[in-house]
């Protein structure tokens, strides 16, 4: 995902160079500030497609002021004035946002990488070079380029770690922890019978495994009460989806069987008798407490999508995968549920990701009920 080059791997030129005192830099912005360009600079892309590359300039141990000076002062003269400058972490991390990139992001890379090389080491100590390592990012390209852990470049998006207030997020773990196994606990009898009827209604295993994205494009295992025939073709719904994200699919155009329009695949010859009951009741999720237990999903966020939903979707449409973790429940199904269009539910969801708290959690887990005993369907 990232390539890090060490300066000092390059050619030294002028090892004996004068050093000669730098004034701080004007132009300069703060950590809050650069990460706020950031955000923007996204924003940008979603509705030009101009790519843009995230440089990160990162110093081994505890770099001193002037070494900072001098890196700030060669990056001033090496870059335009319109791309970014500034902390990334502030007195540590120092970034640049090389904006609306045209030419080819691999050879962008290499022209910066050797320019900037070769000017800082006309500034800095050989000691001081050999520090020094650059990481490179482009948005949108590398969202779907794997790191060593499968996750999406989270150095994209300092906001999404940021905003979190750490006190907060513990008591949304605590809500997950008691409510998940409260719930195990409560259904248990309920678990025990809906498994036996799908071992003896169908031939297949009782649970449903599946690979789901979560945050920041973690994989992970998702669990439902099998609903299916075993060894169905997952092309027509993936078919489905497609058009769905591409808006060639309107809940007007179809309805479900009592005549209500509806957002989601209707009449599927895959769901078995005993699958379509579990799938109007949401009996089928009631596996996924045990994702939620394992830290995998919330009880509430946006539901998680299948990776063939993420290579379909826009650029914008990531970010509901960013700021929380995937939930059971959420926003968009306790008002809109399959009636809601793919883009206003990608909206609820960046609107919960926003303005979530424990309390709204509360409000959406008492609401939900309701929005399954009325039976407007699930996903």
């Amino acid at each position: 995902m990232h390539n890090a080059v060490g300066v000092g791997s390059f050619e030294k030129a002028r090892r004996d160079a004068e050093i000669v005192s730098i004034a701080p830099e004007v132009g300069m912005h703060t950590q809050e500030a650069f990460s706020r360009r950031l955000h923007l600079e996204q924003r940008r892309t979603e509705r030009s497609r101009r790519p843009f590359l995230l440089l990160l300039m990162e110093a081994g141990g505890n770099a001193d002021p002037s070494m900072w000076q001098r890196v700030q002062a060669v990056v001033a003269s090496s870059v335009r004035e319109t791309d970014v400058r500034g902390w990334y972490q502030q007195d540590s991390v120092f970034g640049v946002i090389f904006t609306e990139i045209g030419a080819e992001l691999g050879t962008v890379r290499k022209v910066l990488l050797d320019k900037l090389s070769s000017a800082l080491l006309n500034r800095l100590t050989d000691q001081q070079a050999e520090r020094i390592t650059f990481s490179f990012c482009a948005f949108p390209d590398d969202w779907n380029k794997s790191g060593p852990d499968g996750n999406a470049p989270s150095s994209l998006y300092p906001e999404a770690t940021l905003s979190s207030n750490r006190l907060t997020m513990l008591g949304k773990r605590m809500l997950d922890i008691g409510g998940s196994l409260g719930a195990l606990v409560v259904a248990a009898p309920a678990l025990l019978v809906i498994a036996a009827a799908v071992k003896l209604t169908s031939d297949g295993p009782i649970l449903f495994r599946q690979r789901r994205v979560g945050q920041y494009g973690r994989d992970f295992t998702f669990l439902k009460f099998r609903s299916m025939y075993a060894d169905n073709d997952p092309r027509v719904h993936e078919e489905y989806v497609k058009k769905m994200i591409a808006g060639e699919i309107t809940a007007a155009s179809q309805t479900d069987a009592s005549g209500k329009a509806v957002f989601k695949l209707t009449n599927d010859r895959r769901i078995t008798p005993i699958g379509r009951f579990l799938r109007k009741t949401s009996l089928d999720e009631l596996p996924q407490f045990i994702n939620v237990l394992k830290g995998e999903m919330s009880l509430v966020g946006p539901r998680p999508p299948i990776p063939y939903e993420v290579e379909a979707y826009d650029i914008w449409h990531r970010r509901r995968l960013l700021a929380v973790k995937p939930g059971i429940t959420g926003l968009w199904q306790v008002t809109g549920r399959s009636k809601t269009t793919f883009d206003d539910m990608v909206r609820l969801d960046l609107q919960y990701a926003k303005s979530w708290s424990l309390w709204m959690d509360i409000k959406i887990l008492l609401q939900t009920p309701r929005a399954v005993i009325l039976g407007e369907g699930a996903r």
